[in-house]
């Protein structure tokens, strides 16, 4: 992708001095930037995101990284860095042989750069996070409410309030007069729940940089598809949290910059393929008794629409030649549905996982199924219409970015740009420096007042 290209393309350029506003970013898991800016064609009642088009700026389309899906897009918008080098570059740690329970990047030591937490806590800022991902003790949260999960028992309500700022649970479930939603809910009455949180929170502490994180329409998505009428009643639903959650920021910070981003688009689907099932019959997996991974040479790691191939003796010549064969044959048959096959070369031009000696990327239509055991078959029909998590080119992953507030101008379309850019720009904004970022904000300077 050329990065630096889309970045003149959209009008950005090297950072402007820092306005030092109290900040709001939202993120909206899976916002598609047509349903904001062709709500009204799309039949979609958004009047609180449709503000951000008329009162401020946004992107046509936001470049996402590799791959699209929720945990690596949510930590490059809080460092401006592509997976390669902030270190999520999953939403599932790498467990070929399934012993962590299918657990998630969750914690925020995994981060390998500086993030807009840490930056604007060490400019002695307060700083709040509602169930924004890979946000365990994140360093520089003054207020934090992670999101993490295990198994959906109760026990997992336990776990949240644990792992978040002591003290913080019990206070805002006093002010709201209601239990926190667990971290597995992805329903929209628990993203409802949380936005009362967040509601709380800025009354109470007031915090000058705020990450919020909503779910609910990239679950409805993947169940019913996007542009589905159940996902237009969930993202009407959110639009409503949001306005009231802006209503508050703007009480308690009357100059905030408020900013909505998504960290990836959608695709419809109809095929799945599982890669276990050529890698287990090539003898590359092998499996016990009881149909699980014992061993491996070479194993997929599964992100809905793309894959990473991982060997284990990345070094072996022969090993790497029988693992580009496989993966050529299998290309070479249309009704796998596999789009394109890159090398470690692409991978790292892309940004995309070091660990990766090959990455598959699957056909729009088509997603990759999760280890099944021995029975599964090569290829099926997936429970569910819609994923993500395909190379970032592809129009349909395009993601949001809307933002508005002081020097901001308004009714500005920034065209194409790279998520990268989000957040040194939103540094900016908060007046702090943001180590680690591999491009320049945005640039708002000539419109300021």
């Amino acid at each position: 992708m050329m990065r630096a290209a889309l970045l003149l393309a959209a009008g950005l350029a090297v950072s402007t001095p820092a306005l030092a506003e109290p900040v709001l970013l939202i993120s909206i898991d899976g916002l598609r930037p047509g349903d904001v800016i062709e709500a009204e064609q799309r039949g979609l009642r958004i009047p609180n995101l449709r503000r951000f088009v008329t009162e401020g700026a946004y992107a046509t389309g936001v470049v996402g990284v590799l791959p699209t899906v929720t945990y690596p897009s949510h930590t490059t918008l809080v460092t401006g860095a592509s997976p390669a080098k902030h270190g999520i570059v999953s939403n599932n740690t790498f467990d070929p042989r399934q012993i962590n329970q299918g657990g998630w990047y969750w914690y925020a030591s995994d981060i390998k750069v500086p993030t807009l937490w840490s930056a604007a806590g060490a400019a002695g800022k307060s700083v709040g996070s509602i169930h924004w991902p890979v946000s365990v003790a994140a360093t520089g949260v003054t207020w934090n409410l992670p999101q993490i999960w295990r198994t959906g028992h109760a026990d997992d309500v336990k776990l949240v309030a644990a792992l978040s700022t002591p003290g913080l649970v019990p206070e805002l479930e006093r002010a709201t007069g209601e239990a926190y939603a667990a971290g597995i809910d992805e329903s929209i009455d628990g993203d409802e729940k949380r936005g009362r949180f967040a509601i709380k929170l800025i009354e109470a502490h007031k915090p000058e940089f705020l990450t919020v994180y909503y779910t609910a329409l990239d679950h409805e998505q993947h169940a019913q598809g996007p542009g589905t009428p159940q996902a237009h009643a969930v993202l009407e639903r959110i639009d409503a949290v949001i306005g009231k959650v802006i209503a508050a920021e703007l009480a308690a910070h009357p100059d905030a910059v408020i900013a909505v981003a998504s960290d990836h688009g959608f695709e419809t689907i109809s095929r799945e393929t599982s890669l276990h099932r050529p890698f287990i019959d090539a003898g590359l997996i092998t499996l016990d008794d009881k149909g699980a991974i014992k061993a491996w040479d070479a194993v997929p790691w599964i992100a809905g629409g793309s894959a990473a191939v991982v060997l284990a003796r990345p070094d072996d010549a022969a090993l790497q030649a029988k693992v580009a064969k496989l993966l050529a044959d299998l290309k070479a048959d249309p009704t796998n549905g596999i789009a394109a096959v890159i090398g470690k070369d692409e991978i790292a031009r892309m940004g995309g996982n070091p660990e990766a000696t090959f990455y598959v990327n699957m056909m729009p239509d088509a997603t990759l199924a999760g280890f099944a055991g021995a029975s599964a078959p090569l290829r099926g029909t997936p429970k569910y219409h819609g994923t993500h998590g395909y190379f970032p080119q592809a129009k349909n992953l395009r993601s949001t970015f809307l933002i508005m507030g002081k020097g901001v101008p308004a009714g500005r379309s920034l065209g194409e740009i790279d998520m990268r850019a989000i957040a040194p720009t939103l540094a900016q904004v908060l007046g702090v420096e943001l180590g680690g970022a591999e491009v320049s904000a945005i640039r708002f300077d000539a419109a300021r007042k």
